[in-house]
């Protein structure tokens, strides 16, 4: 019959906007203030530094965010986990949206002094909780809807978020970019900001119309829910956690490397002029998204780990050829080296999302990929724009920058060697706790 297709297809939209539309509007709110942080927050919260320190300081509250982020994952997680996927889903949409609509509206160090810095940091630790538990449940309410051979694909809907949002917030700061520098830092910047609150309405209205996914709603029919879902995880499922927390540091150390980092670097260091090096990033976010789409379709047929685990040894190789074509100043080659760099994202983002959700168990999964991908946001993201900054400044050479950000992305490549599917797992030991040749179980199966 065409009813249970149309309505299949109908469902299957729903889900894709809501995971999509939802984590593309947080992604943009939160890449416009690494934008920002990298062209201006410098200059207009920290006037009293040096331009390095002045710089260093503006990553330093990026990087704050970053801190709130596990937080956030674990508290957003464990009622995600107790109540339901589309609460907190809605909740992380206000709180990081409506942060940012207020930082667009923030006086600048100028106007009231050090209140400006503080009420940055403040609302930059907003924005980071509300982060915290974004990707997690934008995962969730699409996997958990899809069938084990569909999962990574249904997972890439949440993925493809985040190239649309660099797209957006590099499109945002693309067209204020041609301002002259005085407009730019007495309004410019604001306005990539203030327009946020009109995408957070779209997303609200889409996520409202969410339903949590069968897998979890039996769960709490079953009462089978956790009362702690964090403590039931790193009681049950520590080692799990440890990894997928480390595996999850390539793809921001990479990602921020080009889209915090590279911008200040180019700008200040090579001599790219703003409006070039924001189009370039602008241009390399087809590739990242045709990239996670084609590595979800592999995932999906030869396996999420595979394919997350080829994705990381890219990352391991690309980050000196990257500096080194773009330290050339040649538009061209720059443009090479964040294609490149996108592709190595887009292959572990297209996997990433039926990968996490495969090696956790239901009743703790919110939890455990929210804490695993923020604890790795926070090495990979957090961290490295302030490094490369200081490795910088200690050596004036890109090359200890690209062998930092290559031994964190071996970090991620040796563990997600270790990462186990939970469902494979439990066909494991139920198979091997069968009579062998007519005996006693080979083995006894966990309880």
């Amino acid at each position: 019959m065409a009813l249970p297709a149309t309505a299949d297809k109908s469902r299957t939209k729903r889900i894709f906007a809501a995971s999509f539309i939802g984590t593309a509007i947080e992604w943009y709110d939160y890449y416009i203030f690494g934008t920002a942080a990298a062209l201006a927050f410098g200059s207009l919260f920290y006037p009293k530094f040096s331009p390095v320190a002045g710089t260093l300081a503006a990553f330093a509250t990026f990087a704050v965010g970053f801190v709130a982020r596990p937080l956030g994952a674990a508290i957003i997680g464990h009622f995600g986990d107790r109540i339901g996927r589309k609460s907190m889903l809605i909740l992380t949409l206000l709180m990081t949206g409506g942060a940012t609509f207020a930082i667009g509206l923030l006086p600048t160090y100028a106007a009231i002094g050090v209140g400006a810095p503080v009420l940055l940091v403040a609302l930059r630790l907003i924005q980071g909780f509300g982060v915290g538990g974004e990707w997690g449940g934008a995962v969730l309410i699409a996997t958990e809807h899809a069938s084990p051979r569909r999962r990574a694909v249904y997972g890439s809907f949440a993925q493809l978020g985040l190239p649309a949002g660099v797209l957006l917030s590099n499109l945002a700061f693309l067209a204020v970019s041609g301002m002259s520098n005085e407009d730019f830092l007495s309004y410019g910047w604001r306005i990539p900001f203030i327009i946020s609150i009109v995408l957070v309405v779209v997303g609200f209205m889409i996520r409202s119309k969410l339903e949590d996914a069968p897998e979890f709603q039996a769960v709490k029919q079953d009462k089978a829910t956790s009362k702690v879902p964090v403590a039931d995880l790193v009681r049950r499922q520590s080692g799990t956690l440890l990894l997928a927390s480390l595996a999850s540091i390539a793809p921001p150390a990479v990602g921020y490397t080009v889209i915090a980092y590279m911008l200040n670097y180019g700008t200040t260091v090579v001599g790219f002029s703003r409006s070039t090096l924001l189009t370039l990033i602008l241009l390399s976010t087809a590739a990242w998204g045709a990239t996670i789409v084609g590595a979800a379709v592999l995932a999906d047929r030869f396996g999420s780990k595979k394919v997350y685990l080829f994705g990381a040894l890219t990352a391991v190789i690309w980050p000196w050829p990257m500096f080194e074509m773009v330290n050339t100043k040649s538009t061209g080659l720059a443009l090479i080296a964040f294609m490149v760099a996108a592709i190595v994202q887009g292959l572990m983002a297209g996997a990433q999302g039926g990968l996490f959700t495969d090696i956790f168990e239901v009743r703790t999964r919110y939890s455990g990929i929210s804490i695993s991908y923020q604890l790795g946001g926070m090495i990979g993201g957090a961290i490295t724009p302030l490094v490369a900054t200081a490795l910088f400044g200690a050596y004036k050479s890109s090359t200890p920058i690209a062998l930092y950000v290559s031994a964190l992305a071996l970090v991620s490549l040796l563990a997600a060697l270790g990462l186990r599917n939970q469902a494979k797992a439990r066909e494991a030991a139920a198979g091997a706790a069968q009579p062998v040749d007519g005996g006693v179980p080979a083995t006894e199966p966990a309880r």
